[in-house]
């Protein structure tokens, strides 16, 4: 009899040392995962399409008989992939697919052919995103206190700062891959699938989950194309806030430092400052695309923040905040950590 285990047994024993492979496609692990899990795709994302047509047009035995045949000649190589991938993981082998269909039970047989304890994960990557789905519906945060300041503050590099001092930070920025501005993408790998950026905060959140509160900073509810999950961005607008500010000299030396090799990004910064006729006309956009065709990059962060970002955000100044001005990353993490320390104490 085939062995199974349930989510969150599964989940527990990843914890523990257990290694869970997806093998489902590329494709559709680059897309979204369980957070922690490796790649061992039993078809090609090209098979996989190769086997659905068939299913179409000829029926689930043709099909099936399709999928023996691709497979069987990469069996060997399959579990010397396993093997490679055990190594120092002392926990069993969970095996998922989709939805704990064909794929991922005849791995799972596989590897116990082979002599590797493996178990099937019942539910498959569908049960775990209706776990996920469940979560953000009906968790009850702990406080949430966040970090918010107007652009170039460094609110983000006293985040990061926190993380390294232990303080229990969601960095939502770095889990969205992506800024948090209309120019917030520019120079950095594709963002994450919303669903595989929920499955990587709900990772996090986790890791967390014994802290009596959390750290982040202040975002709208889209960061890019991805969407913060609307109860955990509820919960970040209860507590007061630390409010960091910055002069504008030295919040445009961290502009220009957070956004390396403009010059290569010259083309890119086109589309955004484009689209903000719209909020600033045509005439103020102009001016910005000559500062951005001259290279006068400082010139350009400081008009941009003047006549964009500051009238923008402005309106965002929470009644109940700690105010900490940023005279370095250092001095205003310090600060920071005093204050997060003040208002959770007992």
């Amino acid at each position: 009899m085939q062995e199974t285990v349930e989510l969150n047994k599964a989940l527990d024993q990843q914890r523990k040392g257990a290694l869970i492979i997806d093998v489902r496609t590329p494709a559709e692990f680059a897309e979204v995962t369980i957070p922690g899990a490796v790649n061992v795709p039993i078809f090609s994302n090209e098979e996989r399409i190769e086997i659905g047509t068939v299913f179409k047009q000829q029926g689930k035995r043709d099909a099936r008989k399709l999928g023996v045949k691709l497979v069987a000649p990469n069996i060997p190589m399959l579990m010397d992939r396993v093997e490679e991938l055990r190594e120092g993981y002392p926990g069993p082998v969970i095996v998922f697919c989709w939805r704990g269909g064909m794929r991922s039970l005849a791995m799972t047989s596989f590897m116990n052919l082979a002599g590797i304890p493996a178990r099937q994960l019942l539910g498959g990557h569908k049960g775990f995103r209706r776990k996920i789905l469940d979560y953000f519906e009906q968790q009850q945060w702990p406080p949430v206190f966040v970090l918010r300041g107007l652009t170039g503050t460094g609110k983000t590099r006293v985040l990061q700062q926190l993380a390294k001092m232990d303080y229990p930070v969601v960095d939502l920025e770095g889990l969205a891959n992506h800024r948090g501005s209309a120019f917030g993408a520019l120079g950095l790998e594709p963002q994450p699938s919303q669903k595989k950026f929920e499955a990587l905060l709900w990772a996090r959140l986790e890791e967390l989950k014994e802290s009596p509160y959390l750290v982040t900073e202040g975002e709208s509810l889209h960061i890019g194309r991805v969407l913060v999950p609307k109860t955990f961005h509820q919960a970040m607008q209860i507590q007061p806030s630390l409010w960091i500010t910055a002069s504008l000299e030295v919040r445009t030396q961290i502009i220009l430092e957070d956004y390396p090799a403009l010059d290569q990004l010259k083309e890119q910064f086109e589309k955004p400052i484009n689209a903000l006729k719209e909020r600033l006309g045509g005439k103020v956009v102009a001016e910005f695309l000559d500062l951005l065709d001259s290279g006068q990059w400082d010139k350009l962060v400081r008009e941009l923040m003047v006549r964009y970002y500051d009238p923008l955000y402005l309106h965002t100044l929470p009644e109940q905040r700690v105010e900490i001005k940023l005279e370095s990353v250092d001095s205003a993490t310090h600060e920071v950590a005093a204050a997060l320390d003040e208002l959770t104490k007992k």
